[in-house]
């Protein structure tokens, strides 16, 4: 089995700071793409950031200069930094990993339970 746990969510006020995180555990041989999703209520998730193995990076517009995201490969971690945190960045945020598991043939799409993360003063 492969579990993805993200934390850090929280509350902030706009200009703020956050930093979450997402591992990855169980029986992992590789993990291929790394990314953050985000839903606010009424609306579809969207991708906010994904980065590849290789290092690549790429971001949803509204959030490019703003949120950086980076990988540990040796920890099976993924953070995203989020700076100057804006009121329509509230959402529930997802990590999601594309990963190749003990036994299996073919790499699988994982998700994590959620953070909330809510921007407001």
């Amino acid at each position: 089995q492969v579990q993805l746990v993200e934390s850090g969510g929280g509350l902030v006020q706009p200009g703020g700071s956050l930093r979450l995180s997402c591992a990855a555990s169980g029986s992992i041989v590789i993990i291929y793409d790394m990314g953050w999703y985000r839903q606010a209520p009424g609306k579809q998730r969207e991708l906010v950031a994904v980065s590849t193995r290789s290092g690549g990076a790429n971001y949803l517009d509204s959030v490019n200069g703003r949120f950086t995201i980076s990988r540990d490969n040796a920890k099976n971690m993924v953070y995203l930094q989020m700076n100057s945190l804006k009121p329509e960045d509230t959402a529930v945020y997802y990590c999601n990993a594309n990963i190749k598991r003990a036994g299996a043939e073919f790499q699988y799409s994982y998700w994590g339970q959620g953070t909330q993360v809510t921007v407001s003063s």
